[in-house]
């Protein structure tokens, strides 16, 4: 059972414990009223004081509706009553010590500490008299017999106390330990909604400065390839203009029609990476394995890829920057790196992704890199910087003719959150 169980059983027995042993002492008294020799008067004491004893329990039972007692004038004045009563009783009739035992329980429920342990001496000499064959004892062998029933009641109810009081000392603490975890807990859970709302904050920010840089890279891709494929065209489209002949004029057109054609593919790729729209229909597993496919069917390079651990339906940034970085790995393994095969993991670890994009190209010197890398910021850098923005890291591990390896690890962020 546990400690709410039995402070509710201990709470009950205080209450309605009285009235049942009062019963039961009225009970055995009146059955043996003629074996102890009670006279009329005695009796009728008996009675009254029973009654007195009823009173006195419906008075504090209506005192304390609703609550624990705790030591007070009233709960010592309720408790001296309770044990002048049954002393009285007691002294009438010994078998009313059944109800005088309830002095034994509560006393620190309702004495102040210094009482404690008179009132627990109290209660054993009502329990030595009754034990003893009644008060007052008879002759110096009854005095004798309740010296030494009073002797042990007294060191059995010290013992009990000791036991008592160090029993409520190891509730105390466990309760100071119950309450400083339950601070903990709301500190903790305090701490986790703000960690959550920071993150939303942070996926936010993330967005923004993303469509910023989509703009930029656009940019740049549109300087460095097709508006340089047009200028290429229109030049050879002048040389054409003014060729002294067919020939000449052929081999610009071809020239022209290459460039043409190049420029075309460019446009294609940019728009192709424009927006994720992998992500609108399939989640990140399913949006990197056709992105991976229709790469490796544009360039003829062996791909391979692979999704490890339980895959979750991650927030949209998060598997947005994860795409972005893997269309800009892929896209420098076939523009710089001449890989003959690439492989792609995607690894769901617990409270974080890891995304791997390895080639077997002919790498580079990472120390000889500038501090920015690739025009307009992107490439290397663009990486970093997208990984980051959601608190996570990306790192590069290469050497010139052994290849280059793009790790990105990201926390993962749900889609309900």
């Amino acid at each position: 059972m546990d400690a709410a169980g039995v402070d509710h059983r201990w709470t009950a027995f205080h209450r309605q414990g009285p009235y049942a042993l009062l019963a039961v002492g009225a009970l055995l008294a009146v059955a043996t009223a003629d074996v102890v020799g009670m006279t009329r008067a005695e009796r009728y004491a008996s009675g009254a004081l029973t009654v007195a004893g009823l009173v006195l329990q419906v008075w504090w039972g209506r005192l304390t509706r609703g609550r624990t007692p705790e030591p007070s004038a009233g709960a010592t004045f309720y408790y001296v009553t309770r044990w002048a009563t049954g002393f009285a009783l007691t002294w009438l009739n010994p078998f009313f010590a059944f109800y005088a035992v309830v002095g034994y329980f509560g006393a620190e429920r309702l004495l102040p500490r210094r009482l404690v342990k008179p009132g627990l001496f109290a209660t054993a000499v009502t329990m030595a008299g009754s034990q003893s064959g009644g008060l007052p004892p008879h002759g110096w062998r009854g005095w004798l017999l309740f010296g030494a029933l009073l002797g042990v009641n007294s060191a059995l109810f010290t013992v009990f106390s000791n036991l008592a009081a160090r029993e409520e000392e190891r509730v105390r603490a466990q309760a100071d330990s119950i309450a400083e975890l339950e601070r903990a807990n709301t500190a903790l859970q305090q701490a986790l909604d703000e960690n959550a709302a920071l993150h939303t904050q942070l996926l936010v920010q993330a967005r923004e400065a993303g469509v910023a840089d989509e703009r930029r890279r656009l940019a740049a891709e549109i300087h460095d390839t097709i508006a340089q494929g047009l200028t290429g065209i229109i030049a050879q489209l002048q040389v054409v203009a003014n060729a002294p002949d067919l020939t000449v004029a052929r081999t610009h057109l071809e020239r022209a029609s290459d460039l043409a054609r190049d420029s075309l593919g460019e446009a294609r790729r940019s728009v192709h990476n424009l927006a994720p729209v992998a992500l609108a229909s399939d989640g990140l597993s399913e949006a990197l394995k056709k992105t991976v496919a229709d790469w490796a069917e544009r360039t003829s390079v062996r791909t391979e890829f692979t999704v490890t651990g339980v895959t979750e339906q991650l927030h949209e940034e998060v598997s947005a920057t994860l795409l972005r970085i893997a269309q800009e790995a892929l896209s420098n393994a076939s523009r710089h790196a001449r890989a003959s095969r690439v492989g792609v993991t995607l690894s769901f670890m617990g409270d974080e992704v890891t995304l791997d994009v390895r080639d077997d190209g002919r790498g580079f010197d990472s120390l000889a890199l500038p501090a920015r890398t690739d025009r307009g910021g992107f490439g290397l850098d663009g990486m970093r910087a997208r990984a980051e923005r959601i608190a996570g890291s990306l790192t590069v591990e290469t050497e010139p003719g052994h290849g280059t390896a793009v790790s990105a690890r990201v926390p993962l962020v749900r889609h309900d959150r």
